[in-house]
């Protein structure tokens, strides 16, 4: 699966590429008609210690999905994101049998 990473406020490292990839690769595992998706790495500008904000976007064929985390750490936040992906796509992939 295609996956864009932008990051915004600062520079990401290719650790962080490869991890958010390698955990968005295992979506394809519950719904493989997932076309890209689009990743938002923020740094929050709070004193909050959870400042890093993931937003992830999935495409598949007539439906966008996005989950919005916000975490200590980017890989929790991505680890988070990629639960709340399955889920949904466990739904819709059920939903599409039930009308088919």
């Amino acid at each position: 699966m295609k996956v864009n990473v932008q990051a915004v406020n600062f520079n990401v490292d290719k650790k962080l590429i490869n991890f958010v990839q390698e955990r968005l690769d295992k979506l394809e595992k519950y719904f493989d008609k997932v076309i890209s998706s689009d990743v938002f790495l923020k740094l929050e500008n709070t004193s909050d210690k959870e400042n890093k904000t993931v937003e992830v976007k999935i495409h598949v064929p007539g439906e966008e999905f996005v989950v919005k985390k916000t975490c200590k750490t980017f890989e929790e936040a991505v680890d988070i994101s990629e639960e709340s992906l399955e889920r949904i796509l466990i739904k819709y992939k059920e939903k599409i049998r039930a009308h088919a």
